[in-house]
């Protein structure tokens, strides 16, 4: 078993001690990570830990290493699939989920599970979801209990990291960090926005596994160019078959990962001279970041460090051009907007010490192309700590 982060644990068991639950029942990969420090492969797991401190583990058998692997007090075991007979997932666990509840003590009272809307980021080709099935199987594996649901219970827990999450967090910063180093080093007028951002991609897990003991590491990178930029305020960047020219924006955004702890990293290239108007725009976009990573520290409103970056956009004259929150909480979850805090004009949330978010300026104009610069950063007890201060002077961003 490896090491347990005793303070996770421990807040954990606040939370549900002040909710009055006798356990979390989870089995998004993110939760079953946050919970266990096991962090699930295709969504099959589920994990379980009590008021009382006692976490246990159902995860795949093809699993077992994985999930032994987290401080889970007991892994239990299932067979995803069998010759013998054609069985959904809900029926696969439901008896070994009935055997870790009963083995748990957890035959009656309130059961926390994962109820609503959700995002996860997925590392695999195709993830397996319970969703509303677990409620479902809960009542027929332990009849006796009452499951609620504990979406804002679990969202709270996630959003406050532990020093070992952050610095888990770190790695997968560091190495977003020389994966942009080698891209831009490789980046070049005439390359497909696809080839562009498979350069910039290759390294994530290349220098990810075993990179300062990270045993799983990868990531997805987009590359946007030209009038293709504009579109990136979107919900999600994507490249095209557009070839990158010179004198233009070539704007990469990166979701780099460390053992389940994410980022959400964006830089701006100008392959070339840039026009008055892109060193304008990049004068307004850094400016805009400086205001906001300077109003950050524990106690501030989420919404007026979204305040500050909007203000610096209006002074230059840009402010319908900046088209999105300033930021959201990363971590946890790779590109969930919702995910707090959320720095956001209408945000009523108030940054603590250990929240982790991006911070992520940026301006959009049709036709012309699109500019932001998107950070990692940690809320200390004195301020702020930036997690991703590479590549972040115009001069850098010139190749």
């Amino acid at each position: 078993m490896g090491t347990r982060d005793e303070e996770r644990v421990e807040r954990i068991c606040q939370a549900l001690r002040k909710a009055g639950w006798k356990a979390f029942v989870c089995s998004l990969p993110r939760d079953v990570l946050m919970l266990s420090g096991y962090w699930p492969v295709v969504g099959n797991a589920i994990a379980v830990a009590t008021w009382e401190g006692q976490v246990r583990v159902l995860a795949p058998e093809d699993e077992r290493d994985l999930a032994e692997a987290g401080w889970a007090d007991a892994v239990h075991t299932f067979a995803a699939g069998s010759l013998d007979r054609i069985e959904d997932l809900a029926e696969a666990v439901r008896q070994p989920l009935a055997e870790l509840l009963r083995a748990a003590g957890l035959e009656r009272g309130t059961l926390g599970y994962e109820g609503g809307a959700y995002s996860e980021p997925a590392t695999y080709a195709a993830m397996s979801f319970y969703g509303e099935a677990l409620r479902g199987l809960l009542g027929k594996v332990s009849p006796e209990s009452a499951p609620a649901p504990a979406d804002a219970a679990l969202a709270r827990l996630r959003c406050v990291l532990t020093p070992r999450e952050m610095e888990r967090v770190k790695v997968a910063c560091r190495i977003a960090d020389r994966a942009y180093q080698e891209g831009a080093r490789q980046m070049r007028a005439g390359q497909k926005e696809t080839e562009a951002a498979a350069r910039f991609r290759a390294p994530l897990s290349v220098a990810g596994v075993g990179f300062e003991g990270a045993a799983r590491a990868d990531g997805f990178v987009y590359c946007m160019s030209g009038p293709n930029a504009a579109q990136a305020y979107a919900a999600y960047q994507r490249s095209q078959d557009r070839t990158v020219a010179p004198g233009e924006f070539a704007l990469v955004h990166c979701n780099s990962y460390a053992d389940g702890y994410w980022t959400d990293i964006t830089r701006t290239f100008c392959l070339g001279t840039p026009g008055e108007r892109m060193r304008t725009l990049y004068e307004a976009v850094l400016t805009a970041r400086e205001a906001a990573l300077e109003s950050i520290r524990p106690g501030v409103r989420a919404a007026d460090v979204d305040r500050a970056a909007r203000e610096v956009m209006r002074h230059y004259g840009f402010a319908t051009a900046f088209k999105h929150p300033t930021g959201h909480g990363v971590g946890y979850t790779a590109i969930d907007h919702n995910a707090p805090p959320r720095l956001h004009p209408k945000s009523e949330e108030i940054l603590e010490t250990g929240m982790v978010f991006n911070v992520e300026p940026g301006l959009y104009f049709d036709g012309f192309g699109g500019l932001r610069h998107c950070d990692m950063v940690a809320v200390t007890a004195g301020g702020m700590e930036l997690l991703t201060p590479f590549l972040s002077e115009v001069s850098s961003l010139i190749l």
